[in-house]
């Protein structure tokens, strides 16, 4: 699925400005796709500063949240009812030509992906959101896996997410 021109106004967010919570309902959406991966309906959905993903048990916020606590976990493991969920997170700063390369890769993988969504954000093509979900079949019962990166152009700054949900 090709990146959407998302319609934002322009926010001057950056990396250490993102907020993490397992508890938040729905967000305003700049866009949203609706899939089914391992028989499970997923939700993506990319907001004015970042993504939610909606699955199973898992309501998953990665965003710039006023009044939140800023920064993101390294690593997270919960377990709702009958599930783990495993969440991790990097910020990484990357010379000019190691970011647009990085982004560049991001947005192909996202392309190429049968379940995506990615969205530019308007003032650099290298300001994007993009999220990767994909069935997992390593553990004892279904589940399924998500990539994210999360692109701030004005200081090289790049954050990926890796969250993992599967049935106990």
């Amino acid at each position: 699925m090709h990146a959407v021109s998302l319609q934002a106004a322009f926010l001057d967010t950056a990396a250490d400005q993102l907020c993490f919570s397992l508890d938040l309902t729905e967000l305003p959406a700049l866009a949203e796709r609706e899939v089914s991966v391992g028989g499970l309906a997923v939700r993506l959905r990319l907001l004015g500063a970042s993504h939610q993903v909606f699955a199973g048990p898992v309501r998953e916020t990665v965003a710039c949240l006023p009044e939140a606590v800023r920064g993101l976990p390294t690593t997270l493991t919960r377990r709702p009812a009958g599930w783990t969920y495993d969440f991790s997170a990097v910020t990484e700063c990357l010379g000019p030509g190691e970011f647009s390369t990085r982004v560049a890769n991001a947005l192909s993988r996202a392309d190429e992906a049968e379940h995506s969504l990615s969205g530019v954000f308007p003032g650099s093509p290298e300001a994007v959101t993009a999220v990767v979900v994909e069935a997992c079949d390593e553990g004892p019962g279904p589940g399924l896996a998500w990539r994210t990166w999360h692109s701030y152009p004005q200081d090289g700054h790049i954050v990926s997410t890796h969250s993992r949900l599967e049935a106990r």
